[in-house]
Formats: C-alpha cells, structure tokens, sequence
C-alpha cells in the first residue's frame, strides 16, 4: 500500500499526519486569542496576570503583569503586554471595564513582554522615559526576532511603535486620578514605577518580581537593590509586581532583593574560585528558592549574563598593559 505521505511531506506538515485533519480550511489557520481575565483590586482599579513561565507558544508571550486603571478622563493602561494580538484584546477588555476611551498607556520599560502590544493604541496616549524609548530604539529589532522565534504565530503583525510622549517625572493628572511617575533604574536603564495617589498602589514594573525568578538581561545589580530600598520606603497600600500576585505588603520588593544579593554573591563567588560558566551555572540555589517559579531557568540565564559583566570588570585589558 502506498504511503499516505512522503516522509518530507510529514515533516512540512508538523511531523504528523494528524495535521490533515485539521477543521480550518486550508490556509486559514485559527487565529490565536488571549483569554484576559481581569483581577479587581479595587474600585476602578484592575491587573491581568501573567503566566509564571518563560516565553512560550503556548502563553503567547503573556508573562507580564499588566494593569487598568479608570478615571474621568478614560482607561489608563500600564504596560501593553507581548503582541499586537495582546494588545487588542488589552483595549477591548480597558473599554468594557471602563466604558470609556483609552486616555493614557504607560510603558513601565523596554522589554518586549510589556511593549509589543503598543500597535493597538495611538501612539500620541503612549507614554515612557527617554531611557526606555532609547532602550526601544536600540533593541526592538532584536527582541522582534527572539519573541517571533519562541512565541511563534502569536506574534503574527507584531511590530514595534515607539511612545511620543515622553514621561520625566513630574506627577500627573489624568480626570480625578494623580499618577506619581518614579524614575529609577536597575532592571533596565531606565525604569518607571507609578505611584496611584488616588489608591496607594504602587505599579512596581520589573523592578518587583513576586514568587517568580527575577530577569537579568540589562540589570545592574546594585542600582537595582537601591531601587528596592527606595520603593520599600513608600507607603503603599498594595505593589503590583511585573510578574507574580499583588499584595499588601513588601514581600516582593524583600524577596527581589534577596534573590539579587543571592545569585549575585553565588555568580560572583565562582568566578574568583576560577569557575567556568558552565561550572557556575550547575551550582546548587539555597532551599528558599524552590518556592520561586522558575528558579533554576533564571539563575542559569543570569549567569551568562552576569559573567562577562565580572570578566570585563576583574580581568586586565591586555591593550592597556605598559
């Protein structure tokens, strides 16, 4: 009997014959949707949460935490998420929540899960420090092509839009709500956290991880624990982290900084010990991180990313020797 498909014709396919009997006409394949499920903080205050994973094609990118927030002047929106997709689905949901149009979006910094969605969104309501938008400028063609490579056809249309307007500190007023921008760096270069007078709650960005191994891509370590020190000194009725639950409390800013002073002083450690990366990268985590998300992934990560930080800074240039 003749085989139904060649072995070239499988693989094409997916690798299974399965893919035959798909119920989407043929090349019409059913559009991926994110499912946003909007948690209320309180009054006219919400925040989706993202998924405790790396980037996937199965959450479409959606690892970040991002919020809504209603005024009388319309639906503010704090960060965009990973995706054109996302970021349409982000507006509809900030319509219905709010019944009114979008009046402000921030970006909390550059990195793609909380940017690509800009497209959805007029880029005269987008706002971000210069930092960020340089930061945009500088990366956004690289961080298409990696985000393209793990999420797949989630990304589909995804392209990047820069902000034009430009956030630098001072507070703001948007109808009954006062947001107080805090410009501050460590995770990236350039980090923004907003301060809700309103509400107390403070949108922390990437510089609070919760219950979720911090990201280290762009992180100066020390200046991020300054950070910490700094946001742990406002009196806040909840932090909304950029990744992991909202709480009252400061366990997030105490556990980021922990795990910062941790991988730093384990990475640090190998590398005056004469360790090599991938010796450094099989060290054991001290037992209080088997509670965090994706421990192990990120420390591993850090350290290829904190190890030529240490080469460039302990190690002699020889171009410089008398």
């Amino acid at each position: 009997m003749k085989p139904l498909l060649t072995r070239r014709q499988s693989l094409l396919l997916g690798g299974s014959a399965l893919s035959l009997f798909c119920c989407c006409p043929p090349g019409r394949a059913e559009p991926h949707r994110y499912e946003l499920t909007p948690k209320k903080l309180t009054d006219g205050v919400w925040v989706t949460r993202g998924s405790d994973e790396a980037i996937n094609e199965r959450n479409g990118g959606a690892i970040a935490n991002v919020a809504i927030l209603d005024s009388s002047e319309g639906a503010i929106l704090i960060d965009t998420g990973p995706s054109r997709r996302f970021g349409e689905a982000l507006m509809t949901l900030a319509k219905e929540l709010t019944g009114k149009p979008i009046a402000r979006v921030y970006l909390t910094h550059f990195h793609p899960d909380h940017m690509f969605g800009n497209q959805a969104f007029d880029p005269a309501k987008l706002a971000a420090t210069k930092g960020t938008i340089d930061g945009m400028k500088e990366y956004g063609n690289a961080f298409s092509d990696s985000m393209y490579r793990a999420a797949g056809d989630w990304m589909r249309g995804t392209e990047l839009v820069l902000p034009q307007a430009v956030v630098e500190g001072a507070p703001e007023d948007i109808g009954n709500r006062r947001l107080r921008p805090l410009l501050m760096r460590g995770h990236t270069p350039s980090d923004l956290a907003l301060f809700d007078e309103k509400t107390g709650i403070l949108f922390a960005g990437d510089l609070v991880f919760l219950d979720r191994a911090p990201t280290t891509p762009h992180a100066d370590i020390e200046r991020w624990r300054m950070s910490l020190a700094n946001l742990s000194a406002i009196p806040s009725a909840m932090i909304v982290p950029g990744h992991g639950p909202v709480e009252s409390s400061v366990r997030g800013v105490e556990q980021t900084s922990r795990w910062l002073e941790t991988i730093s002083h384990m990475i640090g450690d190998a590398f005056e010990r004469g360790l090599d990366i991938s010796e450094a990268i099989t060290l054991p985590l001290p037992d209080w991180t088997k509670s965090i998300a994706l421990a192990r992934y990120e420390y591993e990560r850090s350290v290829m990313h904190l190890y030529p930080q240490f080469e460039a800074a302990r190690w002699p240039r020889i171009d410089e020797r008398g």
